[in-house]
Order: structure tokens, then C-alpha cells, then sequence
């Protein structure tokens, strides 16, 4: 998940743009692969490489607030994490950022243990980081996604209700969790790996929040099995404690209820021609699957 809705810009378009930011017309591109929605372009200059984002329009209808995205991107460079923010082209809110060299790892190498406590020691560094001003609270973040459906006429799922009460009964374990800058968009598309250091990129839903969402959201994202959450535990905490396994998987179901309800205000707002729909229709099903666990309904039942 990523972006919001926006037109489809061809090549042309983007030598339009990218004339408006660089106009010494000394700035060649590419099209990197991304999002849905976002566009990303490698511009290389001579004095150096950069990534220009551009984003969909009405993003916020999704709950993006791109000065947070600002804010948080420099916020994880500081700890070595993001790229180095450039520059911000206004009114727009585009980011410009310094290309950051490597690969995007292989899903399958993510679950190795060695590379799983790289990813657990990139995400201690992103949450003991400078806050920022925004905040993302996934109980609030359905809710909200279904009032903009609601008011643009879309219907909620049949799944919705039946999700909606196991979140409720989620957050009420989750009351008094302590609020760290998090990330909270952990595909594989954005992460970086240049051998050294793991990079994380497209910081456009960070915000103040549960970090058990962000360890959750790499879980489901990457297919992590019990063994493979439990090396993430305790390559993030130093022991694997139950109370911490038992959010974790409480959590897991949270993340496909935002990304699940994420479709449903695409299927509403956006003119793009993807389905939206069935894609909101797969991430209901796969928190279905995870409520029918054994480990998942005994967290929910409690110790």
C-alpha cells in the first residue's frame, strides 16, 4: 500500500516536471517502480542522483499529511535509516530526496534470522528517533477510512462489522501503549539494502504510534511464520516474552484491517483502473484467516 489517488502522468508529463524543479535542463530521468498510485523518478544531475516523488492527488482522504512525511523522512535519515531529504517542491508537497544505492531484498531473504535482526535493529533506531507531529492510530485510522467511504457513497463489506468487533476488543488491550515514531508501511518495496546498512523509504504514513504495529505490519507483509515472528521478538526486544507475542499477533489482524479498509476508500475516491476492491476483499480474507488461528484467539482470549 502506498499513495493515494491520482492521473497517470506519461513521459511527457514527467519531462514537464522535472523541467519545473531542475530548470537548467542539465537533468536526465527514469521511472522507478513503486506504488499504485506514486510516481517515483531517478533523476541524475551532475552533481549528483536523487529520487523525485510525486505524489497522487487527494491524499489525504487517505490520512497522509505530507509535512509529516517531511518530517519523518528526515527524522529517519538522522538515524541512518532514511534518505536524505533535498528538498520540497511546493505547493505540491513533492519530495526530493538523494538516491540511495542498493536492492530491494528478495521477500524470501527477509525471513532469514540474520536479516531479520538487521530489519529489528532498523526499526529500534527508527523508534528511539526524534518524534514527530503526526499520529497514526490504526484503531482511528479504519474508522476514519470507513466515514470517507461512507461519505462518498461506497458500501463497507460484509467482513466489516465482524473486523470492526475484534478491533475494538484489540484495542482495549492497547489503551496504554506508549506512542513512538513509526513507519507503519513495512512492504518489501521499501526497503533498501546496499550490504551495509538496511535503508527504509516512503515515509508518507509515519506518524506517532504502536510499535507493535510496524513489527505486525513487516510480519503479515513478509509472511513470517510463528518461528520467524518469535526471531523478530527477540532480535527486537532480547527475549521473546509472551505478553509480546500475544500483541504481535493481536496486531498481525490490525494490519490487514487498515490495509483491507485502505482499499475500500480507494475503491471509493480513486480513477485509476485497478481493483481496488478485490484487493480490499483479499486483505479481509487473510484477517479472517489470521482470527481462526490458535495463537491469535488465544491472545485475543488474554494470559
Amino acid at each position: 500500500m502506498t499513495g493515494g489517488g491520482g492521473d497517470a502522468r506519461d513521459r511527457a508529463g514527467f519531462e514537464e516536471i522535472v523541467r519545473r524543479v531542475w530548470p537548467d535542463g542539465r537533468s536526465g530521468f527514469a521511472v522507478l517502480g513503486g506504488g499504485i498510485t506514486n510516481h517515483n523518478l531517478k533523476i541524475t544531475r551532475p552533481d549528483g542522483t536523487y529520487v523525485l516523488r510525486i505524489s497522487g492527488k487527494d491524499t489525504a482522504l487517505l490520512g497522509i499529511d505530507r509535512s509529516v512525511e517531511v518530517q519523518a523522512t528526515r527524522a529517519a535519515a538522522a538515524v541512518g535509516v532514511g534518505p536524505e531529504v533535498v528538498d520540497v517542491v511546493q505547493p505540491e508537497g513533492w519530495l526530493v530526496t538523494r538516491f540511495v544505492e542498493g536492492a530491494i531484498p528478495q521477500v524470501e531473504r527477509m525471513r532469514e534470522p540474520g536479516m531479520l535482526r538487521r530489519v529489528a535493529a532498523t526499526l529500534r533506531a527508527v523508534h528511539a528517533g526524534p518524534p514527530v507531529h503526526g499520529r497514526f492510530n490504526a484503531f482511528r485510522v479504519v474508522e476514519d477510512y470507513r466515514t470517507t467511504a461512507f461519505e462518498r457513497g461506497a458500501e463497507m463489506p460484509a467482513a466489516y462489522a465482524g473486523a470492526r468487533q475484534v478491533a475494538r476488543r484489540i484495542e482495549h488491550t492497547r489503551r496504554a501503549a506508549p506512542e513512538r515514531s513509526c513507519h507503519n508501511d513495512l512492504l518489501n518495496a521499501n526497503f533498501i539494502d546496499d550490504g551495509h546498512r538496511l535503508r527504509i523509504v516512503d515515509w508518507e504514513y509515519a506518524g506517532m504510534g504502536d510499535v507493535f504495529f510496524d513489527l505486525a505490519n513487516f510480519s503479515v507483509n513478509h509472511g513470517l511464520d510463528e518461528g520467524e515472528r518469535d526471531t523478530l521478538l527477540e532480535a527486537y526486544f532480547g527475549a521473546v516474552r509472551p505478553a509480546d507475542r500475544r500483541v504481535l499477533e493481536l496486531m498481525r489482524f490490525m494490519s490487514d484491517f487498515r490495509e483491507a479498509m485502505w482499499g475500500v476508500v480507494q475503491s471509493a475516491v480513486s480513477e485509476l483502473d485497478f481493483d481496488f476492491a478485490a484487493y480490499a476483499d483479499e486483505h479481509f480474507a487473510r484477517l479472517e484467516r489470521t482470527a481462526s488461528e490458535p495463537s491469535f484467539q488465544a491472545a485475543l482470549a488474554g494470559p
